[in-house]
């Protein structure tokens, strides 16, 4: 897939991995929409780059629509990367006291991590339907983010593992569906990422988890989950799989 030229979707795109792929997109010549709920980071990025951004609630379907609807206007949407964070609780199923995991944390979980990267699945799916296809009938590529989590979910994590777990299972399928249309599916699993998220907590969480990883013993950066996107638009041999990022690294149970 062509980048320059196309419009692309970026939910969760003030984030780290967001904006490591709105800079990579939009340095490639695509025409960039930055969805998120970030208003000031996001006004930042537009000033900066001439990006546009919607402010976008990915569990919200009006929300979502109306940001596809943003980057359909600019030129036909053909790429769609997905990183939106959220809320997630945790702890384990049965606590030390004796009392069962909450349910409404389970829900709110599954409802920002999985739930909500469906949403945005289906209706950039749908937009991307209607563009006219390019040679071998190719209309556009969805790139979601589930988390290495979902193989191996530490004691404490079984509701984000969960919801990971429904990114990684929903990816084939997904791509099945939409084959007949051209579209491709495509989801990276990262390790351990070291986003501006974590602040002055950063320094700490590296030489905490960077010797844990078996090689380069650091911690992942933005950039490279951006890499691994652009090459995955690129790339059209790339479809129905899950790609981990993360060093060899696998979770121990702690």
């Amino acid at each position: 897939m062509q980048i320059e030229g196309c419009s692309a979707l970026v939910v969760g795109g003030t984030g780290g991995l967001g904006e490591a792929t709105v800079r990579r997109l939009h340095a490639a010549g695509a025409k960039v929409v930055v969805a998120d709920v970030a208003e000031e980071k996001g006004r930042q990025l537009e000033s900066e780059l001439g990006v546009r951004y919607v402010h976008t609630d990915a569990t919200d379907e009006r929300s979502v629509r109306a940001a596809v609807e943003e980057a359909s206007a600019l030129a036909p949407l053909r790429i769609s990367v997905d990183t939106h964070g959220g809320p997630a609780t945790g702890g384990r199923l049965v606590g030390r006291d004796g009392s069962p995991l909450g349910l409404a944390g389970f829900r709110t979980t599954v409802e920002f991590y999985l739930t909500a990267v469906f949403n945005v699945m289906r209706l950039t799916a749908a937009a991307m339907a209607k563009n006219d296809p390019l040679d071998e009938g190719r209309r556009g590529v969805i790139v979601s983010t589930a988390s290495i989590a979902a193989y191996e979910g530490q004691i404490g994590q079984l509701p984000y593992a969960a919801a990971k777990g429904g990114v990684v299972g929903m990816t084939l399928v997904a791509a099945r569906d939409l084959s007949p249309l051209g579209i491709r599916v495509v989801t990276i699993a990262p390790g351990l990422v070291n986003t501006p998220a974590y602040g002055k907590a950063a320094d700490q969480l590296e030489a905490h988890w960077g010797s844990q990883v078996p090689f380069p013993k650091r911690m992942g950066r933005s950039e490279e989950y951006a890499k691994l996107a652009v090459s995955i638009v690129e790339n059209d041999y790339l479809n129905g799989e899950v790609i981990r990022l993360d060093g060899a690294l696998r979770f121990g149970p702690k």
